[in-house]
């Protein structure tokens, strides 16, 4: 997104929140004379229009919004019963401010909305205790939330993007046209587009960010699709060998795959069954196995099984793209899924995902979890310090605490340093406002819709300092044509928001101070040191010349690790760059060898050449040596990257340049050799940002 199309969509969601306020306040208060319903309304849309990131289009935020309006009501009315007790509703408060903040478990979506719901307990669970006003409120909170998303929807309304599905069946018929004609497609072409399927490309509101089994299968998906075009431009760029027939035929069987699943993806028709290309690179290994194991005049040229190795894993990443794709179209998989661990959620009931989505991050190496402990904390003890100073209008100081808390404290530092000028300055002009025109409630009234659309229209372009100068404004022009006030009220207003900062100071200071910094250090060092383990385990099953049928390593706790790595790098990339502590490290490096190693882990065992025959020959000792290498390599970059001691570098040994079939699976070679040349990158990027090198990327 461009920087003029970022001011325009700031300027859209500004009108629109403006439009939709007003046309609840003025109603409610001049028209059916219901000052606090009016109050209700004017905040709802601020609320869920600019305080909650909601991401997608005009309908799609319309639907949220709508989604949100249950949650809301029962928010508003918890709050309304609890503010007659300070501790009731510190309590209610510290369970609300965890479980709202924690719901970005279940997604971009619900997570652009919990700040908003926060805002209707936050404004409800203040005195006066008026279980009376409880209707008004509700009216209120209704209309405000009714207008808001009519006006998304009608009003300057959002444009669609391309979806996830339409991006993957672009790439996919990409990588059709050039597994059907290898050389067809520039190697720049297919790497950019699988590029395009990063999610930190896509917007929000388009990644497959639930925990069910549709999504959870679109997003392996997407890792797949990437992972085959990253292979084939690899495959156009190797070295040349022999001509190989067989080889052709499955890349032609890819082709079809890939254009079948893109015309699904496309139009939701004539939806794949798993289980072709499965057949196919049976066909394809029994054949290999048949040349190895014949006369030696027949078995193909090294060179040749190299390449077929990679076309096997060219067309194995084209086989989970179909599996997945087939789960994705209905519910489950109808053809086979096979190794089950690849695809352990398949089988899974939608209930027990989620259960398994939220007691993983129940933890304290959950980013989610820690984020959501703080705001918990930072909003309980706010509410419980306005409560007990009784401070006039004190949801300003949890409204203060939930605005301008960030994951470290240099940020909510820099936030909160520019929130007290910019409330300084706001109180300086709402302050001569109100000395100036005294009680004249029809001035107000005119003032209001200019003041509202210049504060939510351009302040979020000034930065915090201008939103903080105009919502003091707003407050002032809106709260003039409710209750009497005076110029004190700006003072009011300062001192909450000062006393909220300084809480939101202290909770930033004591709870994970370094934000996702260090939990990415330290998820990313276990992904690593697991992965480590997992080469060794599976090259450990390669190399046993008298296992029959050779079962795969388990990958389920790499598999657990990549997730809260995957969690903490969110995390860490949603941070400001200019308090961001890079370390140099390539992170996103390290999530794709982890993809690489389990996909291995359970490709190998079952596409490989033939068993070992000579377990102690030198291609089998330069094997195991690898696999201790590798292993090494990937602890030596987990203590690098995780503050510790790491061990002296050690070359690795060149893989032999010949040897028979027979006497080592090429696939296994293949495989160690990919995984050092990762390893090799990012301990590189480590390093140089040991030496004060790169950002992280």
């Amino acid at each position: 997104m461009t920087a003029d199309t970022a001011r325009a969509v700031v300027v859209r969601r500004g009108v629109r929140a403006a439009v939709a306020a007003c046309a609840g306040f003025y109603p409610l208060l001049y028209a059916a004379d219901r000052p606090v319903a009016a109050l209700y309304a004017l905040f709802a849309p601020v609320a869920l229009g600019l305080l909650s990131a909601v991401p997608g289009s005009g309908r799609q935020k319309a639907n949220v919004v709508l989604r949100a309006l249950p949650p809301a009501l029962v928010l508003a009315s918890l709050g309304t019963v609890l503010a007659g007790s300070t501790w009731a509703a510190v309590g209610g408060m510290l369970v609300v401010g965890f479980l709202l903040a924690f719901a970005a478990v279940a997604g971009p979506r619900p997570a652009g909305a919990a700040p908003g719901l926060q805002l209707f307990y936050i404004l409800a669970c203040f005195p006066p205790y008026a279980p009376g006003t409880l209707g008004d409120r509700l009216i209120g909170l209704t209309a405000g939330v009714l207008l808001l998303a009519a006006c998304e929807s009608l009003l300057l309304p959002e444009r669609a993007v391309p979806s996830y599905r339409r991006r993957m069946a672009d790439a996919l018929r990409t990588a059709a046209d050039e597994a059907a004609s290898p050389g067809r497609v520039p190697a720049t072409t297919l790497r950019a587009a699988g590029e395009r399927l990063r999610l930190s490309s896509l917007p929000p509101a388009e990644q497959p960010a639930s925990a069910g089994r549709t999504d959870r299968a679109l997003d392996q998906a997407g890792r797949s699709v990437r992972r085959l075009l990253n292979q084939l431009a690899a495959l156009s760029e190797g070295p040349s060998a022999p001509p190989d027939p067989a080889s052709a035929v499955l890349l032609a069987r890819v082709a079809e795959v890939c254009r079948g699943c893109a015309s699904y993806l496309r139009t939701g028709e004539r939806a794949p069954v798993a289980g072709t290309l499965e057949t196919a690179m049976q066909d394809f290994g029994a054949e290999r196995v048949r040349l190895t194991c014949g006369p030696p005049a027949l078995v193909p040229p090294l060179a040749v099984l190299r390449r077929q190795s990679r076309v096997l894993a060219v067309a194995e990443s084209a086989r989970i793209v179909e599996v997945t794709t087939d789960i994705a179209a209905h519910g489950r998989p109808v053809g086979p899924a096979v190794p089950r661990d690849q695809f352990w959620y398949a089988e899974l009931s939608t209930p027990a995902l989620w259960a398994r989505r939220v007691l993983g991050n129940i933890t304290l190496r959950s980013v989610l979890f820690q984020n959501a402990v703080r705001t918990a904390l930072g909003l309980g003890a706010a509410r419980l310090v306005a409560g007990a100073l009784d401070l006039a209008h004190g949801f300003w100081v949890l409204l203060a605490v939930l605005t301008l808390g960030r994951t470290t404290v240099a940020a909510t530092w820099q936030a909160v340093s520019r929130a007290v000028v910019g409330n300084a300055v706001g109180a300086l002009a709402a302050g001569a406002l109100l000395i100036g025109l005294g009680p004249r409630t029809d001035a107000y009234a005119a003032l209001l819709v200019p003041v509202m659309l210049a504060a939510f229209c351009l302040g979020p372009l000034l930065g915090v300092a201008g939103a903080q100068a105009g919502f003091t404004l707003v407050v002032a022009a809106a709260f003039a044509q409710i209750f009497p006030v005076t110029w004190r009220l700006t003072e009011t207003r300062m001192t909450d928001v000062l006393t909220g900062s300084a809480i939101g100071l202290l909770c930033a200071l004591l709870a994970w101070p370094a934000g996702a910094h260090r939990e990415v250090r330290r998820t990313m060092a276990d992904l690593l040191r697991s992965c480590g383990s997992l080469v060794r385990a599976t090259t450990e099953i390669m190399m046993d010349p008298a296992s029959g049928v050779r079962t795969p390593a388990p990958i389920l706790p790499s598999l657990h690790r990549l997730r809260l790595a995957e969690a903490a790098y969110a995390q860490y990339r949603s941070e400001a760059p200019a308090v961001r502590a890079g370390t140099g490290t390539d992170w996103h490096a390290v999530l794709i060898v982890a993809s690489n190693t389990m996909l291995g882990a359970h490709r190998l065992p079952r596409l490989g050449l033939p068993r070992t025959a000579e377990p102690t020959g030198p291609p089998a000792v330069w094997a195991r040596t690898a696999a201790a290498d590798l292993e090494a390599a990937a602890d030596r970059i987990a203590a690098l990257v995780g503050g510790g001691s790491p061990a002296p570098v050690r070359p690795p040994a060149p893989a032999p340049a010949d040897y028979p079939p027979s006497s080592l699976s090429v696939d296994l070679e293949v495989w160690l050799t990919s995984l050092g040349r990762q390893l090799a990158w990012i301990e590189e990027t480590a390093r140089l940002g040991e030496r004060g090198g790169r950002a992280d990327g």
